[in-house]
This record gives structure tokens, sequence and C-alpha cells, in this order.
């Protein structure tokens, strides 16, 4: 299946301790290159993005991000430092034999001394395993995003296709006349200087004139990579740049075209297929 190499997928999750959110976003690019912003907490987890995101996706420049919020205290476990506390204790028993004060020690006192109480982060896990499922909906998303936008561009390519097929058998039906015009016009300027000539040399001049211009070749190949490019799309693969190369023979048959044109007909020929193959090829710039 044809797909686009440009596309858009957001995904997100609302919890109790907060809300993970995944947007991807891609271009067309000559390979697969990746942008990843991941949260501090979620770090850990790129290696494994970027093997995930290339499973789905084999060309395009993508920007991937992963927001991660949470709820104030949540995710977060308060406890007592045990240790902190205790010494703490010491030195109020030795601040009370010092300066002979019998107050007691209150608990608020005790909590309030740095380090006695301290959060401890909640196991993560639960949340990564989520992260990484929510990446994998929002990749099928963005590859359903991306075929939708490549079966508009299949369809493109195919009438292009079309066109250049009808300009093929349009000139074939017209080499004939052209050839004949072509001999016409030579034994017209002949007569006109009125000069003896030998026939045979003239004849064999003309086989030459026709040799230049025959572009019997041209037109085959041009059949031929047609027929290709319309094989290609229908592979269920990447095919962007063998699409890419194929445009480029198109391109140079023109062109041949084009420069062996002795007539009006196969010159229009030729810049109309250019123009057709332009058209191709800045649809397939895009395919992945």
């Amino acid at each position: 299946m044809i797909k686009s190499m440009t596309g858009f997928a957001r995904m997100d999750s609302q919890q109790p301790w907060g809300s993970l959110v995944w947007e991807l976003r891609s271009l067309n690019h000559r390979y697969l290159e990746l942008g990843l912003r991941l949260p501090e907490e979620l770090r850990m987890l790129e290696t494994t993005v970027r093997e995930q995101i290339g499973q789905y996706l084999s060309r395009g420049k993508v920007e991937c991000s992963l927001r991660f919020s949470r709820h104030p205290g949540a995710l977060c476990e308060t406890r007592m430092n045990a240790e902190q506390a205790e010494r703490f204790l010491q030195l109020h028993r030795q601040a009370k034999e010092m300066t002979n004060d019998s107050s007691s020690l209150r608990a608020m006192d005790l909590l309030r001394w740095p380090g006695v109480v301290e959060e401890v982060e909640s196991d993560l896990e639960p949340i990564k395993v989520l992260a990484m499922q929510l990446l994998q909906q929002a990749l099928a998303q963005l590859v359903d995003n991306r075929a939708r936008e490549g079966q508009s561009m299949k369809t493109i390519v195919q009438a292009r296709c079309s066109a250049i097929s009808a300009i093929v058998d349009d000139m074939r039906t017209r080499l004939p006349a052209i050839r004949a015009r072509l001999r016409e016009r030579l034994y017209s300027r002949l007569q006109d200087i009125d000069i003896d000539v030998d026939a045979a040399r003239v004849e064999q001049e003309l086989v030459l004139q026709l040799q230049k211009m025959d572009v019997d070749e041209e037109l085959d190949r041009l059949h031929t990579h047609v027929g290709e490019v319309l094989g290609v799309l229908d592979r269920n693969e990447p095919v962007g740049r063998r699409l890419d190369f194929l445009m480029q023979e198109l391109n140079r048959e023109a062109n041949t075209l084009g420069s062996k044109s002795v007539a009006l007909e196969s010159t229009g020929a030729s810049v109309d297929l250019k123009v057709l193959i332009e058209q191709m090829r800045e649809q397939i710039q895009n395919i992945e």
C-alpha cells in the first residue's frame, strides 16, 4: 500500500495521577530521521521508543514528543527517615543538657527538621507500560493517516501515467505522417534549387535523417517505464525511492524525444511529457 511521508497523530490518556500525551509529526525525508522529546522521568524509554517507531515507519523525518503531567503529590509516597529523626533527637538531648532546658520536644518540631520527612517516587513501571501502549496506538493512527494520503497520491500518479500513455500512443500514430513530410520537404528543396541529383544519394541522405529522428526506442521505453510505475504502485512495501528512480528514467526519455524532434508534434509531446513527469515527481517525493 502506498503511504505518504507526511502525517500527524495525537494520543492521550487521562489517569487519576495525571496524564500522558503523545504527539507525532512526520515530513518527507530520504531516510528515517527521528527527533524525540521525552520527560526526564521517562528518559529511559528512548531506545524502546526508537525501536517501536522503526517497526511502523521506514522513511520520513519524524518528530515524536511525550508530555507527562501529574497532579501535585501524585505518584509520591511520604515517609519518615528514621535515621535522620534519631540524629535530631540526639542533638535535642545534648542541647537540653547544655542549657538545662526542661521543655519537651513536640512531634511537629521533629517533622519540620530537614530530611526527617521525605517523599519517595512510586514505581513508574506501570506508567512506562502505559506510555508504550499509547505510543503504539499513536503510531497506528499516524500510519492510517499516511495511508489515506498515500492513496490520493496513488490516484494522481495513475492519472498522469494514463496521460503519458495517451501521448505515447498518439506519437506512434503520427510518426508515419512526420516521416512522409520529411521526405516531401527534402524533395521540395531539391526541386527549388533546380539541379540534377543522384536519386540513390538522396535516398541515402533521407535514411540518415530518418535514423536521427527515429524515436521508436524512446517511445517503447516510455511505455515500459509507465508499466513499471503502475506495477510498483501496487506493491505492499515502501516504494518511494524506486518511483523516484523511474521518474529520472522517464524524464531522460522525454528529453531524448525532444532532442530528436523535427516536427512541432514531437516537440509538443516532449514538453507535455516533461510537465506530467514533473507533476508525478512532486507527488512521489512525498511517498514512503
